[in-house]
């Protein structure tokens, strides 16, 4: 009986949390919805490691669930900020960039 007991406030306590805990970015509420956005940002992340500019390491890249990504930050030169978008759309499971990336001259 105590353990029933038990169960049902940790149940209850963790269903009150989640109430309030919503993400705010609802495409992410679903598990699958989340490691599919991650999966597509880890790759395009390390893509963007790959090439070797100090410069990119100042872009952000967030994934929506419907493989929609979201690039922002700063660039140096549109021709950096080009190839950012460039490397995005490559990358597999990506259905459209959106780019806000500020272009500042250094």
């Amino acid at each position: 009986m105590k353990l029933i007991a038990s169960t049902l406030i940790v149940a209850g306590a963790l269903l009150g949390a989640g109430a309030f805990a919503q993400d705010a970015d609802m495409d992410r509420s679903h598990p699958k919805a989340f490691v599919k956005d991650s999966v597509i940002t880890t790759k395009i992340k390390s893509k963007l490691a790959a090439e070797h500019l100090k410069s990119l390491a100042r872009i952000h890249v967030d994934t929506d669930m419907d493989g929609v990504v979201w690039l922002s930050g700063s660039a140096p030169s549109q021709d950096v900020a080009d190839r950012a978008i460039r490397i995005a759309k490559a990358t597999d499971g990506v259905v459209n960039v959106k780019s806000h990336i500020d272009v500042r001259p250094e």
